[in-house]
């Protein structure tokens, strides 16, 4: 989202000092942090700082260069944005199989209705090929003849691309701290199920399992947690007493669709904000469906509720 903020993003393996080194730097150069967040995860070391360079003491060049420097001096994977550097934003997608998100996505790009370009798709498989290819835009295939992923390839793709915001369009695979944390609170992932419920595979074969009578599907942003970042959006729908796995999708597959682009515009238009592993909605944030439809209100009962039997004793 465009901010007034410049992002440092760092990566490497942990280690001692890194964040002293860091800060000391951009307060040499009268460089303001406001915001500072770090983890570690699988011995991957993540650092995100948003800071104010708006009184900074040397050139926007400068301080990239600088933080390069020390990035190798540490072993570490320094990226910095600045303002300006987000004004186009770019989306990366990737996908499995599946092409029904895909083809909502690019629907609304050539419609004029996202307000950003999507810049490349990524495969572990090449089954979307040819959605991309009808479009104009390029598609990679990372994948091996399994489909596991070439991560250092995806890495490596996304910074050609130089991606702003990577959509995961019903990509059947994990990614790693490694990229996670490169791009925190830049990943959304579409999930068939109403989360917490019935995280990670099969999670439609989970609901009929189940016996459930309402089902969904959840837009959230990408954690190292599977499953269990923050929701962004969400769709339902009923669940006939005879469903079956291939009658789940069907219902859902159209809501995936619905509610992952509903997510990607709340975040492109910087609608939508993470405090605290939660989403809040900014108050320009009108006008989206973050879950049921409005029209829902007017067949939801609205009474009986706690309190009135102590009204009415009052009355006596």
């Amino acid at each position: 989202m465009t901010t007034d903020v410049t992002e440092i993003t760092v990566i490497g393996d942990d280690d001692t000092g890194l964040v002293a080194r860091v800060t000391s730097l951009l307060f040499e150069r009268g460089i303001n942090i406001e915001d500072l967040d770090q983890a570690v995860r699988d011995g991957v070391f993540r650092m995100y700082l948003a800071v104010d360079t708006s009184e900074m003491v040397c050139t926007e060049e400068t301080l990239r260069e600088d933080l390069h420097e020390l990035g190798e001096d540490l072993g570490l994977d320094v990226q910095v944005r600045f303002p300006a550097d987000r004004e186009t934003q770019q989306i990366a997608v990737l996908g499995t199989k599946e092409s029904h998100c895909l083809e909502a996505l690019f629907e609304a790009w050539a419609n004029d209705e996202l307000g950003a370009d999507i810049g490349v798709v990524i495969g572990n498989h090449d089954d979307l090929q040819p959605l991309a290819e009808h479009y104009g835009v390029p598609f990679h295939d990372i994948g091996d003849e399994k489909g596991q992923q070439n991560e250092e390839r995806l890495l490596e793709v996304l910074a050609e691309y130089d991606a702003d915001l990577i959509v995961l369009a019903r990509y059947m695979r994990i990614l790693s701290p490694n990229v996670v944390f490169r791009y925190e609170d830049r990943i959304i992932n579409i999930h068939p199920s109403l989360l917490p419920s019935f995280p990670g595979a099969e999670a439609y074969r989970q609901a009929v399992e189940e016996g459930v009578r309402v089902a969904g599907v959840t837009a959230h942003y990408v954690t190292t947690d599977l499953d269990q970042g923050p929701i962004i959006t969400q769709r339902a729908f009923d669940v006939p007493d005879d469903a079956d796995v291939d009658d789940m999708k069907r219902r859902g597959q159209p809501l995936e669709a619905d509610a992952l682009l509903e997510a990607v515009k709340l975040h492109l238009n910087g609608d939508v904000s993470v405090h605290r592993g939660r989403t809040t909605v900014r108050e320009n944030g009108t006008g989206y469906q973050l879950g049921l439809p409005t029209e829902i209100d007017e067949v939801t009962p609205d009474r009986p509720v706690d309190g009135i039997g102590s009204v009415v004793a009052d009355d006596g």
